[in-house]
């Protein structure tokens, strides 16, 4: 008999609800669109999400610089804007506040697919006040991507000669790290790039040069002052967090506005910015106030400025490895996670890859069981593909399917709460089929047996049902209203996830599947 219990991921069971975008600014915020004035004094703002939109005599204030308002002539003209790797035409649409159907290009636009990047996008004007355009952060850098795949944080941060470089902390799960050891580890969970982390440590405490000279630095080195994150590892895991929910929120169109924590202030983002200054942008916004937030992402005097410093020039790294997504990029064939003839169930649609928040990147499957919650099972997670075993251990088991060796190029198939007793050891070659452990427990936070199963390339996680839905064996996925829900479909029949030990989410791998 099937058994099936409520199981939860090393993700919460809800999907993180972006702000609501506001049908105008304040005149408060028009300074957000301009350079700021050092003399400039913040006063109150009401919630805008309940701001009508305001008529142009009535923003033209001492605050807002009247030719910021948009004329008929701007209306007219079009926004020539060149697509971005991963965005596609809905996506766009939103950030720019058009419909679909009124973006036009001189090229075929698809409807669900992935724009060719590069591509010259005609897009009517119909936004006035947002945040600077100015790209502050490439998408490489963001995420961990080929640029740093030869990074050795360890001797970067040994030779920088600062606290991180004598800190050490005990985690339950690994016992004592170091602190470039920590570093690695959520950079590595989370696909986030550790140059990226190592500066965010050094502009907020001044830990890889240095000594913090705050003593709240020392417990909380990223300035978030809460005893739920004390200590370098929660620290960085709450910044991850931020970052992945800024990143691919911009991504997949569920993030248009920021809302800075500190004063509640709001601006909604220049539609032409790119995933990772968005991400870093994101971040910033729920650790200052809006004056802080624009000297942090001041390019010639803040954050950027420290970032070229320490590791040279984006930029240019970006140009070796970027677009993430090349033209044309499709998933390969991928089975399901299972053996042939067995029977498992759907648990749980599109949810996050990793931490809380992020890309909607992962499916659940449970095994069979006629008993709940965490069991021992015989039953065995399989290669989706061939591929290389190159990282093993703590739940965890991580195939590369180029076979380069490294998690950052390529596609990777990442799967979570496989037992590490019976677990493939790293370097070991699998084709299609081939075990790689008992699903369990084990790894990040579940109530019940289960394998939790996502992609990346080049270090980006691909979402579930996006351009590039996630495929295994001809079942194609589809996100629901909320976390953990959705379906999968194949030829007119539907698999609906759920833990609920209902017929609806069982599903099987036959001989003759792909």
């Amino acid at each position: 008999m099937l058994m099936l219990v409520t199981i939860t991921c090393s993700t919460m069971n809800s999907y993180w609800i972006p702000p609501q975008a506001s049908p105008t600014l304040p005149a408060e915020l028009a300074f957000l669109a301009n350079t700021p004035d050092p003399s400039f004094f913040f006063t109150a703002t009401p919630d805008i999400s309940q701001t009508p939109v305001a008529s142009q005599a009535a923003l033209q204030t001492e605050d807002l610089d009247p030719t910021a308002i948009p004329t008929l002539a701007d209306y007219v003209s079009p926004i020539l804007y060149y697509a971005q790797a991963a965005d596609t035409l809905a996506v766009v649409a939103v950030r720019f506040g058009v419909k679909p159907d009124e973006i036009t290009s001189p090229d075929p636009l698809p409807q669900n697919a992935i724009l060719t990047p590069g591509q010259l996008l005609l897009i009517p004007r119909r936004l006035s006040n947002t945040s600077d355009p100015q790209h502050i952060l490439p998408d490489s850098e963001l995420v961990y991507s080929p640029s740093a795949a030869d990074f050795d944080i360890d001797a970067y941060v040994n030779q920088a000669g600062g606290k991180l470089s004598h800190y050490k902390e005990w985690l339950k799960s690994t016992g004592v790290l170091t602190g470039a050891q920590v570093v690695q580890r959520v950079a590595l969970e989370n696909s986030i790039n550790p140059r990226l982390l190592l500066a965010l440590l050094e502009y907020q405490s001044g830990w890889v040069y240095g000594q913090p000279s705050d003593p709240n630095l020392e417990e909380y080195p990223l300035g978030l002052v809460d005893l739920r994150y004390r200590g370098l590892f929660h620290q960085l895991v709450w910044a991850v967090d931020q970052l992945s929910v800024g990143y691919y929120s911009w991504r997949e169109g569920r993030l248009i506005e920021l809302e800075f924590s500190q004063d509640g202030y709001r601006t909604r983002l220049a539609p032409d910015l790119n995933a990772g200054s968005v991400a870093l942008q994101y971040l910033f916004s729920k650790l200052y106030a809006a004056p802080g937030w624009l000297k942090a992402v001041d390019m010639n005097t803040g954050f950027p400025i420290l970032y070229e410093k320490m590791f040279g020039n984006p930029w240019q790294r970006a140009l070796n490895v970027e677009p993430l997504y090349p033209p044309g990029l499709t998933q390969p064939p991928l089975s399901l996670p299972f053996q042939v003839n067995r029977l498992w169930a759907f648990t749980g649609g599109p949810h996050g890859a990793w931490e809380t928040e992020g890309s909607y990147a992962a499916l659940d499957f449970a095994p069979g069981s006629s008993e709940p919650g965490c069991v021992d099972s015989n039953a065995w997670v399989t290669a989706s593909a061939s591929g290389l075993v190159v990282r093993s251990g703590n739940g965890v088991v991580v195939l590369d399917l180029d076979g380069d060796g490294h998690e950052q190029t390529g596609w990777v198939l990442l799967y979570l709460h496989v037992s590490s007793e019976s677990g493939v050891p790293v370097g070991t070659w699998v084709d299609k089929g081939d075990p790689l452990g008992h699903p369990s427990c084990e790894g990040g936070h579940s109530t019940g047996t289960h394998v939790h199963i996502a992609r990346k390339f080049n270090g980006e996680w691909v979402a579930a049902d996006g351009p590039m839905p996630f495929v295994l064996s001809g079942w194609t996925a589809h996100a629901g209203a909320v976390a953990y829900a959705g379906y999968l479909e194949r030829d007119g029949m539907k698999v609906t996830a759920c833990t609920c030990s209902s017929r609806e989410t069982y599903i099987t791998l036959s001989p003759n599947d792909p």
